[in-house]
């Protein structure tokens, strides 16, 4: 399959996309001062080309009493169990990202809790796991960056 190629309006929708993904096509076209249909077209064969994999709904977690974040570095016995474990910690719903990572630990969480009492719950939940030696947790003070309009940017500046 050939690269995909984006070109400047396909660059503002995305801009657009980026902001608000419910935004509809007809007020994009009328921005851009394109068609709705256009619009319609180039999503489409962004979704098709895998550059645009769905749509994702911001949630104000502070709202729903959600607001404490950490971050756990999960030890293994042995690197052999990392299926394994994964598959435990997906069964977490507090636990919202896990990486497998080089370095210090073998696999890397973010952990979202009602408070300290809840998340120490939800870390004995992953020490409790099978497999795992222990855990490192790092509480997060505040989301200072959260911020995916400049890499889009930097990448289209780089094609």
């Amino acid at each position: 399959m050939a690269k995909f190629k984006l070109d400047e309006v396909d660059h503002q929708i995305l801009d657009m996309l980026i902001d608000n993904t419910r935004i509809p096509f007809t007020d994009i076209a009328k921005k851009l001062l394109i068609s709705a249909g256009t619009v319609h077209v180039r999503v489409k064969k962004m979704e098709e080309a895998g550059i645009i994999k769905g749509s994702s709904l911001t949630l104000d977690y502070q709202k729903l009493d959600y607001s404490f974040i950490a971050y756990v570095g999960v030890f293994l016995q042995n690197t052999s169990q990392t299926k394994f474990v994964l598959e435990r910690i997906n069964q977490i719903p507090y636990v919202t990202v896990a990486h497998i990572t080089t370095g210090k630990f073998n696999i890397f969480c973010k952990i979202r809790a009602k408070d300290t009492m809840h998340a120490k719950d939800i870390i004995f939940m992953l020490d409790d796991i099978d497999g795992v030696y222990r855990t490192e947790t790092m509480i997060s003070l505040e989301e200072s960056l959260n911020d995916k309009k400049r890499l889009m940017h930097t990448i289209f500046n780089e094609l």
